[in-house]
């Protein structure tokens, strides 16, 4: 192992508790071991989750938020005791690998539930809320410190939770606590005085506005989460140890509007000198470990980063956190391994916070200790499986079912959290199969279909690897998207049986010898009818490089790509401007609102102009004329139009007896739906 990373592989006390490394594996929504929206149960799938993770050398794990109330059915917790029951030889597995395990119990989430527009409709109309209550209780799943708007839907205002509400969630932490102690759970984390959920909602002045001992001064705002610590304390023993996930500044400057990392601005939310006092004041109390980052659902990108946000963007706020208080003290936001150590080295924190590189790749802490970092599949902070919750105006949280029942996935690793669908099974017969196309779903349909026993042959008619993800990984803030396509290379080359064949048009699949063949061919550019249309640029062809723009550039459509090609262009000092016939930006199903909501923070802040719900008219040789809704036309001088308005799929072939059509080729998405694809597909081969 490099020495660099040795700091990291050093022991350290929670209380009593003595973790083996400083490598926490921290909480995701979805990876409850109690199940997530569905009544309350021993998850096997989260349970296995775990596990292959404790065998790969995790110091701490902290499974996601288990509701302390169930979402669905609202039966409490505690009251499964069997499901408790089985935790028992589950943590005795845990235990045999040499690793700890907490279990995170939330309170709820108030005004940040993620409610979707169903939920909108039974949440404002009395009977239908009526008849659903027995299901699913949707005022009190949003109860708030105050009458409150919802993060997500303008529709909705979010009751006052009531004191004997409150009384029944602190009896059901303790009760909870309890019983995770008699299973021989190592400790529990309080959710959360963090990101802008239920407690944290209590804690903070522009979410707080009760008039009794739980609201107005810092005392009552905090009484809260002492409460519900005092009451673990009282019914499982002083030396049970309670961590608390905790934000150490909110990063707010309204509601539902963020602040930008350096940005100066005026905290309406937790600042720095609070966050001093909140901090002494809660190990105070008892807590025993703070577990940090910063942000809330309004900010939502510092606890959820992006590939936009910085590396370790949140460290030198928890690193003087850590100045404040004796307990231990933990940091996550993008980590790098490496900067990590080095924190801990220096005493600045106490352990590194990892989360979503556990989806992505379970091995990655061994393939550290083993020199084998090139081997790590990099997590690119996508969010498209893990947590796509998706918000535009006058659209609430547009998510399907599915996806709100089964977060905590990952786009790059289908085998994470759904084993039963995606694993990998023998061929029962080998076969050749021919893949016509190098992109994303093309390379993983080869790595399934040789690790299923079948050789391949890809055939890429440009020079490298990668296809249209060559020209999606090229701005500057897509490191990971570049560590991607090498990491795919590097695959490709351990298995014997996958031949690559570049610059190797195929005109023709019924000419290749081969029993099976993938048309990975990828989607070709909507063309708009418009007049002098000729002159703008497609955005793969601008990312490609292979042509320049001028200073002053106009995107047509804000969607996701227009909208990071956007960012780009603003990064490198250009002056970009956004045309999009939509009322919002990204206004799309799957893109996760801590990215979408970066960007539309980022161009309020610097002033990008944005021209909503208007359409491209004509691209003039010095602008273009759009029009507005109303109809009123207008010129926006530009030196450089580029088109970002779509793809529709390009097959070189259709779908047929031993043709089959993988990622954009069969329908255009975004990255899980390409590789999950190249999964469905590979798997029947």
């Amino acid at each position: 192992m490099d020495s660099r990373y040795e700091p990291l592989f050093t022991p350290w006390k929670i209380g009593k508790v003595e973790v083996k490394n400083r490598i926490v594996l921290c909480p995701m929504g979805g990876t409850s071991l109690f199940g997530w929206m569905e009544p309350n149960h021993f998850d096997r799938e989260a349970a296995n989750f775990f596990l292959e993770r404790a065998r790969n050398n995790v110091g701490l794990i902290i499974p996601g938020i288990a509701p302390i109330k169930d979402t669905i059915g609202g039966r409490w917790l505690w009251k499964n005791r069997r499901m408790f029951e089985e935790l028992k030889p589950f943590m005795k597995e845990i235990h045999n690998t040499g690793a700890k395990l907490f279990v995170q119990i939330t309170a709820g989430m108030g005004r940040s539930w993620a409610i979707t527009d169903h939920l909108v409709m039974l949440h404002n109309n009395p009977i239908l809320r009526t008849l659903a209550k027995p299901i699913i209780d949707v005022q009190y799943q949003s109860a708030s410190p105050s009458e409150l708007p919802s993060r997500w839907s303008d529709k909705v205002s979010c009751r006052e939770i009531t004191l004997k509400e409150m009384r029944d969630i602190v009896d059901g932490f303790a009760k909870t606590a309890e019983l995770c102690r008699d299973a021989g759970v190592d400790g529990v984390e309080v959710h959360a005085v963090h990101e802008g959920y239920l407690l944290d909602q209590f804690t903070l002045p522009y979410t707080n506005r009760r008039t009794d001992e739980y609201g107005g001064s810092f005392e009552n705002r905090y009484r809260y989460p002492v409460e519900i610590l005092h009451a673990i304390k009282q019914s499982c023993g002083e030396d049970f140890p309670v961590s608390l996930r905790y934000s150490a500044i909110s990063k707010v400057k309204d509601f539902c509007v963020g602040a930008l990392p350096g940005e100066e601005y005026t905290e309406i939310g937790r600042d720095r000198a609070e966050s001093e006092q909140a901090a002494r004041y809660l190990q105070d109390a008892g807590y025993d470990m703070l577990n940090t980052d910063n942000g809330t659902y309004d900010s939502w990108y510092w606890a959820h980063p992006p590939m936009y946000m910085p590396l370790n963007c949140n460290l030198d706020d928890v690193a003087h956190i850590k100045e404040c208080v004796d307990i231990p003290v933990v940091c996550a936001g993008r980590m790098e391994p490496a900067v990590g150590a080095e924190a801990v080295a220096e005493g600045r924190i106490d352990a590194v916070g990892i989360a979503r590189q556990f989806l992505t790749d379970a091995e990655w802490i061994t393939k550290l200790i083993e020199d084998r970092l090139e081997d790590i599949r990099p997590c690119i902070c996508c969010h498209n499986a893990c947590f796509n919750m998706t918000h535009y105006k006058g659209v609430a949280n547009d998510q399907s079912i599915h996806d709100a029942s089964h977060i905590a996935r990952c786009a790059l690793n289908p085998e994470t959290m759904q084993t039963e669908k995606y694993r990998i099974i023998p061929a029962g017969q080998s076969k050749q199969i021919a893949i016509i196309g190098g992109g994303i779903g093309g390379m993983e349909t080869a790595l399934v279909a040789a690790r299923r026993g079948h050789t391949a042959t890809i055939y890429e008619k440009a020079s490298r690897l990668g296809g249209v993800f060559n020209a999606a990984a090229a701005p500057s803030f897509k490191g990971k998207d570049r560590a991607l396509l090498a990491w795919y290379e590097r695959e490709l080359a351990k298995y014997p049986g996958i031949e690559l064949r570049l610059e190797t048009e195929i005109a023709d699949p019924a000419s290749l010898d081969a029993d099976e063949v993938v048309v990975a061919t990828g989607a070709e550019a909507i063309q708009l009818p418009v007049q002098g249309i000729e002159r703008g640029i497609e955005a793969i062809d601008y990312l490609r490089g292979e042509q320049e723009v001028g200073e002053r550039v106009v995107i047509i459509c804000g969607g996701l790509t227009g909208c990071e090609i956007a960012y780009e262009l603003y990064l490198q000092g250009k002056q970009p401007t956004i045309v999009e016939m939509k009322d919002d930006l990204i206004a799309v199903t799957g893109v996760c609102l801590a990215n979408s909501s970066y960007l539309r923070d980022f161009f309020a802040t610097n002033e990008v102009p944005v021209y909503l719900e208007t359409k491209l008219s004509e691209i003039l040789e010095d602008g273009v004329i759009v029009a507005s809704k109303d109809g009123t036309s207008q010129k926006i001088d530009a030196d450089s139009v580029i088109l970002s308005t779509g793809y529709r799929p390009a097959p070189l072939a259709p779908k047929g007896a031993r043709v089959h059509l993988v990622g954009d080729a069969a329908k255009v998405g975004n990255l899980r739906t390409v590789i999950w694809n190249a999964w469905d597909v590979a798997m029947k081969l």
